[in-house]
């Protein structure tokens, strides 16, 4: 059904709901198949997130009309409603009618001429992490990762300030929350209010989180470390509005966000791209030999890496971190020729929408080759891993360089391998898709790159 289409019957509904409960034990038990059968029933389905009610964007274009009109479908959900109760009202969470304002103060920390910079604080922090590597070691991957991209972020953002220790149980606190985040947006609230192991866990890591978050923002406030992204936040000042900057607590709210974003989901997207590479040797080859004719000359930015950059986006593509989104209707609409009434609850899935095969011939096909060559997807939002329209991630590029420069170098100093047989890595379904139990061995690398002429495992599959 087209975005012009007059519908003569209702909303489809996904099969398989049950009372109370909804439709809840698909989305935890195999939610990447629930959700590659939806398209099948229309553009638009129906469902229920527990005892919640929505409806499910399937289709490319209706999907353009929600990103793009944040003013009707804004910010808000189920999931939403619990990532608020850690990370507060912040650029990625807060109303329309908040939104620019916010986005203006934090703008200026992510200008495109700030890149270069932050580069190279990633890049010592990548140096020092996989310099600890040894040979025949295997390695956590995700545990590696994560800890590369959230001694990146803490160096951008506080410079030398923050005790390790102490943000070594910020991140750990970081993926308490992530991981029952999901589940909480699932179960009935009254379930969620429970003192069970789990909840407690949930709420004690949220409390040491925001207390360790507020105490660094409090010590940036008295230092002024000149130069870090935390000291950019706490000077800017809303020039196209009431010229005031951002007290302590809504800069804690902001970093709180940055913390979530830039170290899990980060970690996720370096994890699958170093699982895809270790499976695909050939293209491994070149990788290599793209960074070590671009990182010892200086180069680090993703543009100067266009084959590892591919490679991330592929990955991107097929394991998006952020796998399930929601907006919710402020006032009465319409999609699809649909009436939608004001207060309901809209979702969208970039694994849903990167998973469709006309968007995406062969999908489960790894092929960085995608993202190289001149044909891109044709259809507006056929890749969304970072959201769209003016909602979309303020943190894009940061990400990006983040993920592209680490797995450059990775791939320039290190040689990693599956120790058994590689198999496909099932992610979790957590608030972001991890892969389940990955382990990598570390070698050294040839001492010259390969030099086949194949094309970088384009018709392999993962």
């Amino acid at each position: 059904m087209t975005a012009t289409d007059t519908p003569t019957t209702p909303i489809p509904r996904a099969a398989g709901a049950l009372p109370l409960l909804g439709h809840a034990v698909p989305l935890l038990r195999d939610p990447l198949r629930f959700l590659r059968s939806l398209p099948e029933h229309g553009g638009l389905v129906a469902v229920r997130l527990g005892s919640h009610p929505a409806i499910v964007v399937c289709d490319p274009e209706l999907l353009h009309q929600v990103l793009v009109n944040d003013r009707i479908f804004d910010k808000g959900g189920p999931i939403y409603d619990r990532v608020s109760e850690f990370l507060g009202n912040n650029v990625s969470s807060c109303p329309h009618s908040e939104h620019r304002q916010q986005r203006r103060l934090l703008q200026p920390a992510f200008r495109p001429d700030l890149m270069a910079g932050y580069a190279r604080t990633m890049a010592v922090q990548i140096d020092e992490v996989i310099g600890a590597w040894h040979e025949g070691q295997v390695i956590d991957v995700l545990q590696e990762t994560t800890r590369i991209a959230s001694r990146a972020l803490i160096a951008t953002l506080f410079g030398s300030g923050p005790d390790p220790t102490a943000m070594d149980q910020a991140t750990s606190d970081i993926a308490t929350l992530v991981a029952s985040t999901y589940r909480r947006t699932l179960q009935p609230n009254w379930l969620n209010a429970l003192p069970t192991p789990a909840n407690t866990r949930h709420r004690r890591a949220s409390r040491r989180l925001h207390a360790t978050i507020a105490a660094y923002v409090a010590e940036q406030r008295t230092r002024g470390d000149t130069g870090r992204m935390l000291s950019m936040l706490l000077e800017a000042r809303d020039s196209e509005g009431d010229g005031q900057g951002m007290s302590d607590s809504q800069c804690v709210d902001q970093v709180m966000t940055f913390f979530f974003a830039g170290t899990e989901t980060t970690a996720v997207t370096l994890a699958w791209a170093l699982h895809l590479i270790a499976t695909h040797p050939d293209l491994e080859h070149q990788v290599r030999g793209e960074a070590s004719g671009v990182l010892p000359a200086g180069g680090t930015g993703p543009d100067q890496l266009p084959l590892a950059r591919a490679v991330v986006t592929e990955a991107l593509r097929l394991y998006p971190p952020i796998w399930l989104s929601m907006r919710l209707t402020t006032a009465d609409t319409t999609l699809a020729g649909h009436r939608i009434p004001a207060g309901t609850t809209i979702v969208f899935s970039p694994y849903l929408i990167h998973h469709r095969p006309d968007l995406h011939p062969d999908p489960e096909r790894f092929d960085p080759g995608r993202w190289t060559g001149p044909a891109q997807p044709a259809a507006r939002h056929a890749f969304v891993p970072f959201g769209g329209g003016a909602r979309k991630c303020i943190g894009d590029q940061f990400a990006l360089t983040q993920a592209v420069l680490a797995l450059a170098t990775i791939v320039e100093r290190r040689h990693l391998e599956h120790p058994g047989t590689a198999s496909s890595r099932t992610p979790k379904p957590r608030t972001t898709f991890q892969p389940t139990g990955l382990r990598l061995r570390v070698t050294s690398p040839p001492s010259r790159p390969g030099t086949s002429s194949r094309a970088p495992s384009a018709q392999q599959r993962d």
